[in-house]
């Protein structure tokens, strides 16, 4: 249906007014973010139907380029507000693969051409006035200025509660959220807000924020720690209160800004906020030539750390008065970088496929732009993991992607994480990788990325303490990232903590339901014994994995539950697919070693041995072929790719 704004929308025992942004039940308001109920609106206006993840992204975040999980954060938000969950869902039905579908009759009623719905006091709601929105604009830096209203604190309430029990589930109910080390304080770049009125200009303020967080991040990185990109801009363009985000991010400082722009001039303001009570230690405004963009960065940069480290008790600023250098001076470029970034994050075969399309248009455009190989190179190294074909060409093209980038800069962090997980997934030199990991994580203490995927080499190691110390610090520096959370339940799953594992993968699944990595808690039920559970969820994969891998973990489900003669058909299914074309020999070694066939799961992972199969990390902790772990012949497999305990050290 068209929306009317001078109509309400009524389903079950809520309704929504356009105008107003606002959600009621029974006559009260139920608080959520503006861009939860924008999505809500675009799903009543299409009731009964399958709204595409593409269509709610563009209606809610118009020619922006935004993380998909801006997404599913907010469904997460509005389902928690009406009263459900991802399983079990009254109004909102997630279509797997696809979309999400309001599964209610919507009712039109008559507003009355009333200005506001009453709340529960009786009273009417205020609304944020232009002059408020140009008190952000000028970063004027009275307590609480740049901040809602007092009507819309309390009105907020409710979210708060609401987002801070999803943080919880988010973090994982049963673990304490990662706390900074004694005299390291961590701070967030919320996203600069875009004031042009142009959203065409998001990719100039996203700019901003991201060269923000490379300027502060590497100021002073044993006593500040700058949350990531990934995580940071769950908040664009919402209105979540400032101790809510201090909570879910775990952070002491703020950084909050904005940017007007025109053919040659800017405007830039920023205010730094403590968050224990919100008060604004730190407000400028600066009107640049469009070249000085860069100075004023640096400018911005190091008044914020001279602000944090007088808190603190220090007194000398890390190189005071230097702008940091910068890969790249284009910003066209800059842009197409955060585009690749931004699908890479996907973690699909599609979204490697077009950050390679976007990071190849970034060197185009500045040939020497150091940061755009290394996303290359990372998006050859995942699309060789991710897409089960031999890994040889993608690997090759990696490799000369990092070196590229490392002959541009020697000091980029994201180069030396890049050559690490070639080294380790295809080369399995483990000592030259674990050099590159440490190199990567001293020249950038606050890359997230680089502890993630040094966590994961520790796990094919066997070295779980160290390597869970370094996934929480990678959770630290970026609590909302999907992927980094998914990695650190399969730690658990690698270390046979399965309960942990299950809690870990089930609060991902339950921010986004499709999201492939957090599936590895299929593998976690079966060594629980739960084939049910395990069933349901291989199904639900399906559609995001393809036939392949649909069915191995189905030909290993039915081998575990004891339904060999199904699990013999599944495999006869796999092996009938490796024929079009031919797929990662670990897929099929995989389904033989659910139904414990020693002689063709040692066959079949010979097989990815000779194809350098970037699976064969895992051989040392997989709980899957403990069957084997007697066998001489897989002892020897283990020792030729170097996961033997005496090939740690060599």
């Amino acid at each position: 249906m068209a929306q009317d704004f001078n109509k309400l929308y009524e389903f079950g025992p809520y309704q929504v007014d356009p105008r107003k942004l606002q959600l009621w039940r029974d006559g009260s308001a139920v608080p959520l973010p503006p861009k939860a109920l924008e999505i809500l609106l675009a799903m009543v206006a299409r009731s009964g139907e399958t709204v595409s993840k593409e269509e709610l992204m563009h209606a809610v975040w118009p020619d922006s380029y935004v993380e998909e999980s801006n997404l599913t954060q907010n469904i997460f938000l509005l389902r928690k507000a009406l009263g459900e969950s991802a399983q079990d869902s009254s109004y909102i039905i997630t279509i797997p693969g696809k979309g999400y579908r309001l599964a209610v009759e919507v009712r039109e009623i008559d507003a009355g051409g009333s200005t506001a719905a009453p709340n529960a006091a009786g009273g009417v709601a205020a609304a944020e006035t232009p002059a408020h929105r140009e008190a952000i604009a000028h970063g004027d830096a009275g307590r609480g200025a740049g901040r809602k209203p007092l009507w819309m604190w309390l009105a907020a309430a409710g979210v708060v509660a609401i987002a801070l029990a999803g943080a919880e589930v988010w973090r994982g109910r049963h673990h304490p959220r990662p706390q900074a080390a004694p005299e390291r304080v961590m701070l967030a770049v919320l996203p600069f807000e875009n004031l042009t009125g142009d959203p065409g200009q998001d990719y100039f303020s996203d700019g901003m924020t991201e060269e923000m967080i490379a300027q502060l991040g590497d100021l002073d990185p044993q006593h500040l720690g700058v949350i990531a990109r990934t995580s940071v801009m769950h908040y664009k363009g919402g209105k979540t209160p400032l101790d809510q985000i201090g909570q879910e991010l775990g952070v002491q400082y703020a950084l909050e800004g904005s940017v007007r722009r025109d053919a040659d001039k800017v405007r830039i303001t920023a205010q730094l906020i403590e968050l224990k009570d919100q008060s604004h230690l730190w407000a400028r405004r600066y009107d640049r030539e469009l070249s000085n963009t860069l100075a004023v960065q640096g400018e911005i940069a190091q008044a914020i750390m001279g602000e944090i480290q007088r808190s603190l008790g220090h007194t000398t600023v890390t190189r005071a008065g230097e702008p940091l250098p910068r890969s790249t001076n284009s910003y066209e470029a800059y842009n197409l970088y955060l585009r690749g970034r931004y699908f890479w994050n996907k973690r699909t075969d599609d979204g490697f496929e077009q950050a390679i399309q976007y990071f190849q248009q970034a060197i185009a455009k500045d040939p020497n732009y150091a940061q755009a190989y290394a996303g290359l190179a990372d998006s050859y190294i995942l699309l060789a993991a991710y897409s089960g074909g031999p890994p040889a060409e993608p690997m090759r093209k990696a490799r000369a992607a990092a070196t590229k980038a490392l002959y541009l800069d020697e000091g980029l962090a994201e180069a030396h994480t890049s050559l690490a997980l070639i080294t380790e997934n295809y080369d399995w030199d483990w000592p030259a990788a674990e050099k590159e990991y440490r190199r990567a994580i001293e020249l950038d203490p606050n890359y997230a990325t680089a502890y993630q995927w040094y966590a994961e080499y520790l796990t094919w190691l066997g070295r779980f303490d160290e390597a869970l110390r370094a996934s929480e610090r990678a959770r630290e520096l970026d609590p909302l990232s999907l992927i980094i959370a998914s990695d650190n339940g399969m730690i658990y799953y690698y270390s046979r903590h399965y309960d942990r594992a299950e809690a870990r993968l089930n609060a991902v699944l339950e921010m986004d339901p499709n999201f492939p990595r957090a599936h590895g808690v299929s593998d976690v039920y079966i060594e629980n014994g739960q084939f049910a559970q395990a069933l349901a969820d291989i199904e639900k994969c399906k559609p995001l994995f393809g036939m392949n891998r649909y069915w191995s973990e189905m030909a290993f489900m039915l081998g575990r539950s004891g339904h060999t003669a199904e699990a013999r058909h599944a495999v006869e299914e796999l092996e009938r697919l490796d024929r079009r074309p031919p797929q990662d020999p670990a897929t099929i070694a995989w389904a033989y070693a659910g139904m414990y066939d020693k002689e063709h799961t040692l066959l079949w992972l010979n097989k990815a041995y000779a194809q350098r199969s970037n699976a064969m990390t895992g051989l040392k902790v997989e709980p899957g072929y403990d069957f084997l772990r007697g066998d001489p012949r897989f002892q020897d497999l283990i020792r030729r790719v170097g996961l033997d305990d005496s090939g740690e050290d060599r």
